[in-house]
C-alpha cells in the first residue's frame, strides 16, 4: 500500500460521524457539569444556610452549572469540528437575488451598494434595494448612485421605493415577490460585503446537504474603533456569535439565518409564507424552516461587516429586539422543543436564556456588590472555578477565527481594551437589557424595526 493510500485509510479509521461527535461533546459536557456539582457542595451549603436550598440550587445552577455545561459542550464541539471544505464552484452558477432592506440608511447605503457592485460572483446577480419609507435621503442617494455605479454585465440593480414605512418583513416580502432567482440573499443597508462574500455563501450552499434551506453568513463589526462599546461588540461578533453559529452548523441546525447577511432558497421561503410580521423576523422564519425539517448551514468564510450601535441606548434597543425575537420564535414554533433531531438541544439551550439572564441580573450582580463588602455567598472564590473553562473557550475560538481571517487575507485587529471590557463588563450591561426585552414581549409593548 502506498503512503498516500495508507494516510487515506488511517483517516477513514479515525473518522467520527456528526452524531458520534455530538454524543462525545455531550458526554464531556455532562462530565464537566457533574464535576462542578461535586466541587460546589460547600458553596451550596453556605448559600442555603443564609437563604434556602431552593434559592441556592437555582442561583448556583444558573450561575455555574448551566454556563459550565454550555462552555464545555462548545469547547468539545469546536475541537471536534472538521467540516468538509467548500467545493469548487461549477462553471455555471445559479442566479441570486439580493434584497437590501433599508430604513433611514443615508449614511451607509452608498458603501453597501458599492460593495455589492464589486462582487466577484460569476452568475446572474439581481440587487433590489427596498427603501421602506425612509424619512432621510436614502432613496435619493440610491437613485444618484445607480447612475454612476459600475455594475457588472450579469448584474442588475434596482430601487423599490415604498412611500410608507410598513416594517422590515413587509419590505422583504415585497422584494421576495419581485425577485427573479431561486436563491435569495438578505443584506442590511449598513453592511459592507467582502468581495467574495456572495461566492462564498453560494459555495457553502452548493456544498451542503440537499435539505439545506438557508445559509447564515459570518457578520463581523466594521466600526469597532468608534468607542469602547463598539470595541467590545467586535469581540462579541468575532468570538461569541461566530462560535455559537459554528457549533450549531456542525450539527445541521444553525438556529438563526440573520437578516444582516444570509442566503435562502426561495421555494423554502414561499413554503413558510415568507418573513412574518414581527421584530425578530429572521429568527422566526429560521425556526419555521427548521420546523419543516430543513437544515440551516453556516458559511464562516462568507464575510460581511456591519455598523454596530455606538451608543448605549441604540445598543440596548437592538439587544432588546433580539430578545423579543427569541420569544416570538418560541411562541410561533414551540413544537421544535419536541422534534427528534440533534439541534433540539439548542432549542432547549435557548429556553435557559430567560432564567440565566434573570439570575445574572437579580442574583449574580447583587452578589458582586455583596462581595465588595466581604460577603461571598454568591460571588466568591468558588465562582472562579468557571474562569479556566471560559479562558479555554476564548483561546479555542480565537485560533479558529484567526485562521478564517488569514485564509481570507485579513488580519485580526489589535483590540485588548475591547476584550477586557467584553470579558469583564459586557455581560453586566447586556443581560439586564435582555431581561428588559423579555418583559417587553410579555407585556406586549409596541414593536418596530427602525432602531439599531
Amino acid at each position: 500500500m502506498s503512503h498516500s493510500a495508507q494516510k487515506r485509510d488511517d483517516a477513514r479509521r479515525i473518522y467520527l460521524s456528526v452524531r458520534a461527535k455530538f454524543m462525545l461533546a455531550l458526554g464531556i459536557a455532562i462530565a464537566w457539569t457533574s464535576f462542578s456539582v461535586v466541587l460546589s457542595q460547600r458553596w451550596m451549603a453556605e448559600l442555603a444556610a443564609v437563604t434556602s436550598w431552593t434559592f441556592a440550587l437555582i442561583a448556583i445552577g444558573f450561575i455555574a452549572y448551566v454556563p459550565g455545561f454550555m462552555n464545555a459542550f462548545l469547547i468539545a464541539t469546536l475541537a471536534l469540528d472538521r467540516r468538509p471544505p467548500v467545493e469548487k464552484l461549477p462553471r455555471k452558477l445559479p442566479g441570486v437575488t439580493i434584497l437590501v432592506a433599508a430604513y433611514n440608511e443615508a449614511a451607509a447605503i452608498r458603501d453597501t451598494l458599492t460593495s455589492l457592485s464589486r462582487q466577484d460572483y460569476r452568475g446572474p446577480l439581481e440587487v433590489l434595494v427596498l427603501n421602506d419609507g425612509s424619512t432621510d435621503d436614502t432613496a435619493a442617494i440610491v437613485r444618484e448612485l445607480l447612475k454612476t455605479l459600475a455594475i457588472p454585465k450579469k448584474a442588475k440593480f434596482e430601487l423599490l421605493d415604498f412611500p410608507v414605512n410598513r416594517g422590515k418583513s413587509a419590505a422583504l416580502n415585497d422584494g421576495l415577490r419581485a425577485s427573479s432567482h431561486g436563491l435569495v440573499i438578505t443584506i442590511d443597508g449598513d453592511c459592507w460585503v467582502k468581495r467574495n462574500g456572495v461566492a462564498r455563501i453560494v459555495g457553502r450552499y452548493l456544498s451542503d446537504p440537499d435539505d439545506t434551506a438557508a445559509i447564515a453568513g459570518a457578520v463581523m463589526v466594521r466600526n469597532s474603533r468608534a468607542n469602547l462599546l463598539t470595541r467590545a461588540q467586535e469581540w462579541d461578533y468575532f468570538h461569541g456569535i461566530a462560535a455559537v453559529k459554528r457549533m450549531q452548523g456542525m450539527y445541521h441546525g444553525t438556529l438563526v439565518a440573520q437578516g444582516a447577511f444570509s442566503l435562502y432558497r426561495r421555494d423554502a421561503l414561499d413554503e413558510v409564507g415568507g418573513w412574518p410580521e414581527c421584530v425578530g423576523e429572521d429568527i422566526v422564519v429560521s425556526w419555521a424552516l427548521l420546523a419543516r425539517g430543513y437544515r440551516i448551514g453556516y458559511a464562516d468564510s462568507a464575510l460581511a461587516f456591519t455598523n454596530v450601535p455606538e451608543g448605549f441606548r441604540q445598543f440596548a434597543l437592538q439587544r432588546k429586539r433580539w430578545s423579543r425575537g427569541l420569544m416570538e420564535a418560541f411562541k410561533a414554533h414551540w413544537e421544535l422543543l419536541f422534534k427528534r433531531r440533534m439541534t433540539t438541544l439548542f432549542i432547549w439551550w435557548n429556553v435557559t436564556f430567560l432564567p440565566l439572564d434573570l439570575v445574572y441580573s437579580f442574583v449574580f450582580i447583587p452578589g458582586l456588590v455583596l462581595a465588595v463588602f466581604g460577603h461571598f455567598y454568591i460571588a466568591g472564590p468558588l465562582t472562579l472555578a468557571v474562569l479556566p473553562l471560559a479562558a479555554l473557550w476564548n483561546v479555542v475560538i480565537f485560533r479558529i477565527q484567526r485562521n478564517v481571517y488569514e485564509n481570507e487575507d485579513l488580519k485580526v485587529r489589535h483590540n485588548p481594551a475591547g476584550f477586557l471590557f467584553y470579558a469583564l463588563v459586557y455581560s453586566l450591561i447586556m443581560q439586564p437589557v435582555c431581561v428588559w426585552g423579555y418583559l417587553a414581549e410579555i407585556i406586549g409593548m409596541k414593536k418596530k424595526w427602525d432602531t439599531k
